[in-house]
């Protein structure tokens, strides 16, 4: 019988995060990890899928959480559910398939069925338990959903706060995405990626707006292109790292793009290349069209594990401390069937099997798991830019393109959480 003298330790966090630092532990610790699952991916919110992923009514996906696997389902109504996908008689798992489309459940052990609700509809030889009917067990159920501008957010606390607070400020980088689209809507439809990495999920956290390492990384890629991303991140940008609160975080690149006033210069082309499209977004937005097609689409972090990078959305899920799986798919704009074909395009040449971009991050992240792993130096510095932020008009902490402003941010609100009690 384990007692309380028994039980390992509590992690102190306040001696393994400073504001500058933070100690290498953090990222391989299993007692970390376990304090994380508890905290952060089943006592929060993070995101799960898109509605656009179950378009039909009885339309249903396998997704995760963490480490939980979990199915989300429209039902007949219309109503997005996400389930637990284990049968509550022997733990079996009831959904199998990737997707597909059915009202019903059934799991292959014992053959107990479920509405996609999560409803047991049936057992068979049901004399065993008195007759039919004499069971309510049903599958269990994800107690939050709830979803913004189709992006569903999952959490496994009841109790978790509303989700626009939770999303704060970044709800905004959301609507600015959607705005995108000539009919008000995006899709994530295209089907997802699925990368399995040999590190810890914050370091992919950290890295998606770190806007040090795209000059170094990816400079090969850049050069061999002729991309203009790369001066978007370096000393002389006027490019920002804004921290958006609640561990959320965005490079505000718009500074660099209104400096050109070209439209469509963020995706790399020209008006002249999407006709159609230009066209729709004008009657669509009329004056306010020309700003919106100079600005482009989001690069932001909404903690824990949504990406939106531009033209792509990622969707980072822990396996354990030292491993996770990446999930990233193409952003479909409803209404721009002629943007849509060049961003499908895009998204597999930077992050599909055989893409540029990805594979670049990936080697870094496998190298930094291995290099904190190492004895000495036992910290990671955070501390570029420090002498140069400051805060803007909304309140927002703002550094330089090539600062380390998002990642103090992220282990701010991450200390925040850990250390809760």
């Amino acid at each position: 019988m384990t007692t309380a003298t028994d039980a390992a330790p509590r992690v102190d966090y306040s001696r393994l995060i400073e504001p500058d630092r933070v100690h290498g532990s953090l990222y391989s610790d299993p007692a970390v990890f376990a304090d994380e699952l508890e905290r952060i991916w089943y006592g929060g919110w993070v995101f799960v899928g898109h509605t656009s992923e179950v378009a039909q009514p009885n339309d249903y996906v396998r997704k995760q959480i963490g480490p939980q696997d979990v199915v989300m389902t429209r039902d007949g109504d219309g109503r997005v559910h996400l389930l637990a996908n284990r049968c509550p008689h022997r733990g079996n798992l009831v959904c199998d398939a990737p997707r597909g489309n059915s009202s019903s459940f059934r799991c292959p052990y014992h053959g107990w069925t479920f509405r996609n609700t999560g409803e047991l509809l049936g057992y068979p030889y049901n004399k065993g338990y008195g007759g039919k009917g004499k069971l309510d067990i049903g599958m269990g159920a994800v107690p939050r959903v709830e979803e913004y501008q189709g992006f569903v957010f999952g959490s496994f606390n009841p109790d978790v706060v509303p989700l626009t607070e939770h999303l704060g400020a970044a709800a905004g980088e959301i609507d600015r995405l959607v705005r995108l689209s000539p009919a008000g809507r995006v899709r994530l439809d295209a089907g997802w990626l699925r990368h399995r990495t040999r590190a810890n999920w914050k370091l992919l956290a950290e890295n998606e707006t770190d806007g040090y390492h795209p000059q170094f990384v990816h400079g090969s890629i850049f050069s061999v292109t002729g991309s203009t991303i790369g001066p978007l991140y370096s000393d002389n940008s006027t490019a920002v790292t804004r921290a958006l609160g609640n561990g959320h975080s965005e490079n505000d690149l718009r500074p660099e793009f209104r400096k050109f006033a070209e439209p469509m210069r963020w995706f790399g082309t020209t008006e002249s290349r999407v006709p159609d499209y230009a066209a729709a977004m004008r009657a669509r937005h009329g004056h306010e069209a020309e700003r919106i097609l100079i600005e482009g689409a989001p690069h932001v972090m909404i903690f824990p594990n949504l990406f939106i990078a531009e033209i792509q959305v990622f969707n980072i899920q822990p396996l354990s401390a030292t491993e996770c799986i990446q999930y990233s798919t193409a952003v479909q704009f409803e209404g721009a069937p002629e943007l849509n074909r060049r961003m499908l395009s895009q998204c597999i040449g930077s992050v599909g099997p055989a893409g540029m971009l990805l594979a670049d991050d990936t080697e870094m992240y496998e190298r930094n798991q291995v290099g904190v792993g190492q004895l000495r130096p036992e910290w990671l510095t955070l501390r570029r830019g420090l002498v140069r932020e400051y805060t803007d008009d909304d309140g927002f902490l703002v550094g330089g393109a090539t600062d380390e402003t998002a990642m103090r941010a992220f282990w701010r609100h991450y200390t925040k959480l850990m250390e809760a009690r």
